[in-house]
């Protein structure tokens, strides 16, 4: 049953009839959302908007057939702001899963290696692609990490956290356990093909909520099972943030005059 949490969202829905009944049939039995957000978050380069965390849980709250909000992120030891992004969501009641990112360092010294060699590259590029390359290009992209190390860069970092077994065996626990009977993932990794399957052949309802392209063509092989995939450029006015959606209405006005 929907009931608009905020007078924000109850002036939206009145503009969404359409959108607010399709939420209704997805949301309407008992209910668990689960968002895998290092996947989520990058959504936003696609969209052109950004997803407000706060303006999300108020929609989710509209809905009292959700009993459960599970939300998956890493943070980084020792970072101030990333501490209290982890608090602000845990403030706005969301289930939070958190554990310490991972830092990997990733040489990029090319003092001691031949100018056709790939063992730099090899951490950046697939074999694959690597062997279509000519010998020209092996020895022009290694020029260019000679360029970084003359600049004082001799290794690279990157960022690690993966919540991808977590979510899939929290899922599967809430089977087992009949906590819910619809299971609704924000995601569109394909390393969830898996335990969406066992959910679908169990007879469960799986929905998917992500953007066009961003999901893995073995989720989208999962639809001839019964898994339904929303697009959430649908529920863009009840989610994105404030500033953009404001800029939306201005753009809208302007186009009107026209």
């Amino acid at each position: 049953m929907f009931k608009p949490k905020t007078e924000k969202i109850k002036q939206i829905a009145s503009n969404k009839k359409t959108v607010v009944k399709q939420l209704e049939n997805i949301f309407g039995s008992s209910t668990r959302v689960y968002i895998d957000y290092a996947n989520v978050r990058p959504w936003s380069n696609k969209l052109g908007w950004h997803i407000d965390l706060k303006r999300l849980k108020q929609l989710f709250d509209s809905f009292d057939t959700i009993e459960a909000v599970n939300f998956y992120n890493g943070y980084l030891e020792d970072d101030s702001r990333s501490a209290r992004e982890i608090r602000e969501i845990e403030n706005q009641k969301y289930i939070v899963r958190t554990k310490s990112v991972k830092i990997m360092r990733f040489s990029i010294d090319a003092s001691s290696i031949p100018p056709d060699s790939t063992a730099l590259l090899n951490h950046f590029i697939r074999r694959a692609l690597l062997r279509q390359y000519e010998v020209g290009t092996i020895e022009y992209l290694n020029e260019r990490f000679e360029d970084m190390n003359k600049k004082g860069l001799y290794y690279i970092e990157d960022r690690k956290c993966n919540f991808d077994v977590e979510i899939g065996v929290d899922m599967l626990l809430d089977y087992e356990r009949n906590n819910t009977a619809t299971f609704v993932l924000w995601s569109g990794d394909s390393d969830f093909a898996d335990p969406l399957e066992k959910l679908l052949k169990a007879g469960k309802k799986v929905f998917i909520f992500a953007t066009s392209r961003k999901v893995s063509k073995e989720l989208s092989g999962l639809r001839s099972s019964g898994l339904v995939i929303f697009d959430i450029q649908k529920i863009k006015d009840f989610i994105c943030w404030n500033r953009e959606l404001k800029s939306k209405r201005d753009s809208d006005k302007g186009a009107s005059k026209l």
